[in-house]
């Protein structure tokens, strides 16, 4: 909703990236003096909920225009804004993860064997379409839910053999390990495991997919995957005075967002600072109290799941 005599920052991830220091004096005196700003009105309040995870992103709206708290025409440097995007491209994935997966769902990796190698990353990715495909055959066969995959090829130079092996990895719902593993015709090895979610959902797993490779990876997901299981944006869920006591004091994080947030754990807070605008930027990462039990191994599951149309996003 828009305020008369209000401005609120759409890009606050950009302007807040000092972390904040805890007992260094100076540090200390400029952050206090960040929070004290008459400007700031209120502090709004944006909740994503993943799955069993649920994230926090808290920043001030201020009560006048931008040329009354600072912002000017400053912008991030070239470097600032490529880990910024970098940021963000890997908390898409995480919430994309952590909302359409679960413990019950797969990780494959399937290889090559040196007879059919893929001469290009052109190749390599229509080995993988094809793959899919197979599945998608099954799937209408035995009339199965649709397929949410997420996929990544890896490309790695074999030095002893001169040859640049290449692997790929992908996250289904596809619940049949054997026959995932059966429908790979490309020789090499195969293995699947189970999902097995952490405190922090399957972040690990998502944090693998986006790192940085040596030579170049390209990862692909179902367009049937949710951004998100909710947003919500809130600008009284917080009062003023309590965003500015937990940024003073972050050990009192926990107990305040598990008030406000019944059923869910605190994970961790991170706080952030700005030197153009003033106020506080505080992201939080919670889960599910209630978390599902483990899943009883079934071994002899078979599964499939109906393709769903791609979309591919370079990861570099």
């Amino acid at each position: 909703m828009p305020y008369s005599n209000s401005y609120i920052l759409e890009n606050y991830e950009e302007l807040y990236t000092i972390q904040y220091e805890k007992n260094i004096e100076d540090s200390i005196e400029e952050q206090i003096e960040a929070l004290r700003d008459k400007n700031i009105k209120k502090y709004r309040v944006k909740t994503i909920k993943c799955g069993q995870m649920l994230e926090c992103e808290i920043y001030p709206i201020w009560k006048t225009g931008n040329k009354d708290i600072g912002i000017g025409k400053k912008k991030p440097s070239r470097e600032a804004q490529k880990n910024l995007n970098d940021k963000n491209a890997k908390k898409k994935v995480i919430r994309q993860i952590n909302t359409n997966f679960t413990n019950e769902d797969i990780w494959a990796t399937f290889t090559y064997d040196n007879e059919h190698l893929p001469g290009s990353a052109e190749q390599a990715k229509k080995d993988m379409q094809n793959y899919i495909r197979r599945l998608n055959r099954y799937v209408r066969k035995n009339k199965l839910p649709a397929l949410k995959y997420i996929y990544v090829t890896e490309y790695e130079e074999d030095e002893k053999k001169g040859k640049k092996r290449v692997h790929h990895h992908i996250i289904m719902n596809f619940r049949g390990r054997d026959t995932a593993e059966e429908i790979w015709d490309k020789g090499g090895r195969t293995q699947t495991r189970r999902l097995q979610p952490d405190d922090y959902g399957l972040e690990g797993m998502a944090r693998y997919i986006t790192k940085d490779p040596k030579n170049s990876k390209r990862y692909t997901t179902s367009r049937n995957l949710k951004k998100y299981s909710k947003l919500t944006i809130a600008d009284n869920k917080m009062t003023k005075r309590e965003a500015e006591k937990i940024a003073k004091n972050q050990n009192i994080a926990s107990d305040i967002f598990e008030k406000l947030y019944e059923g869910y754990i605190f994970n961790d807070i991170d706080i952030k600072y700005s030197k153009f605008v003033s106020g506080a930027y505080l992201y939080v990462r919670m889960r599910q109290r209630d978390r599902p039990q483990k899943r009883k191994e079934n071994r002899k599951s078979r599964g499939g799941l109906e393709i769903g149309k791609e979309q591919s996003t370079d990861s570099k």
